[in-house]
């Protein structure tokens, strides 16, 4: 399966970011932000957000001279041993902020040995999940999940997984036309979130914007009842702006 990959604005960040990160991680007794900047090659403000975003997920910290040294996050990550739970928990955490910054459901998923998993999600009593009244697995073409991952595959790829799942209609607004959706997907830009406005059930709006880090496939996406439908591009571009410290930990 070949992707049809375009770095994004987070992809370049989590980039900057692994860079960083590589460098404090060479010097063990602590390296002061000037320096930092000078190897990297990053300007002081980028650094400065790069640095503000690692402190606060835990990779880096900060010690009494205003050096940077390594954090646990980055042990965690970096042990062979308990890594998955490490990854899983350390994701959670990040998608429960996620969801608390954007006031809205959030949802990892990947596309796995040719189908759509929903990995992990973040909700609550305020932010609740969508209703899987379908199988997300057989409704890539209605979601805003199912056609960020759709639309991270070459043509090949979509179309064998079309081939093997029937575009059936779930609501009014609902693509059955494999032609169509095949012409949006190739359409879409890889900075403009996908959206599903009731397409996958009444009442639910989504956004999904892609984190493809190396061959794997993935999206960030979020729910909101139809009711706050008006704060869907708001949320799925604080979303993308936000998505950084997902790539960031899938690629640790």
């Amino acid at each position: 399966m070949a992707l049809k990959h375009e770095p994004t604005a987070p992809y370049h960040s989590a980039q900057d970011a692994l860079r960083v990160l590589e460098t404090v991680s060479r010097h063990t007794t602590g390296i002061n932000d000037t320096e930092l900047a000078k190897l990297t090659g990053l300007t002081p403000e980028r650094l400065t957000t790069l640095l503000r975003m690692l402190r606060r997920e835990g990779y880096v910290e900060q010690i009494t001279d205003g050096a940077y040294i390594t954090g646990d996050a980055l042990s965690r990550l970096g042990s062979a041993q308990g890594r998955e739970k490490a990854l899983r928990d350390k994701l959670q955490r990040t998608l429960d902020r996620l969801r608390d910054s954007v006031g809205a459901a959030v949802y990892l998923s990947r596309y796995v040995d040719g189908e759509v998993k929903v990995a992990q999600y973040a909700d609550g009593p305020t932010t609740p999940v969508v209703n899987e009244w379908v199988d997300f697995r057989y409704s890539a073409h209605a979601t805003a999940i199912g056609k960020s991952l759709l639309g991270q595959l070459d043509s090949n790829g979509r179309r064998d997984h079309l081939s093997r799942h029937k575009m059936a209609r779930l609501t009014s607004r609902t693509i059955t036309s494999d032609k169509l959706l095949l012409h949006r997907l190739e359409s879409q830009p890889p900075t403009v979130p996908h959206l599903d406005l009731q397409e996958y059930a009444v009442g639910t709006v989504c956004a999904a914007v892609p984190i493809t880090a190396g061959s794997a496939v993935g999206c960030l996406a979020l729910s909101l009842p139809v009711e706050h439908a008006h704060r869907l591009r708001q949320a799925a571009d604080a979303l993308n702006r936000n998505a950084a410290p997902v790539l960031l930990s899938l690629a640790i």
